[in-house]
């Protein structure tokens, strides 16, 4: 149960990173393309479905809100009410 608990804080700083990381420009030569990459491999999995029910609202993607929300709920309950 501890393992499912660190997984789920782990793939909550993933999205954080990710969210974090969209913010800024990056240039195609730089060595982030490939953190990036590596990050949405591991969220786009997830992410997708929640695209197809959630639009963006103007530039916004409300879906990266959503997968929080969700997994924040997940861990509070398989972690018995510890959310961070």
């Amino acid at each position: 149960m501890a393992l499912v608990c660190e997984l789920l804080t782990v793939y909550l700083l993933i999205l954080f990173a990710r969210a974090v990381l969209s913010w800024f420009p990056i240039r195609p030569d730089s060595g982030l393309v490939t953190v990036i990459r590596v990050l949405d491999r591991i969220i786009d999995p997830v992410l997708q479905p929640i695209r197809r029910v959630v639009p963006p609202m103007g530039m916004f993607d409300m879906s990266y809100l959503v997968l929080v929300i969700a997994v924040l709920v997940i861990k509070s309950i398989v972690c018995g009410g510890a959310v961070i």
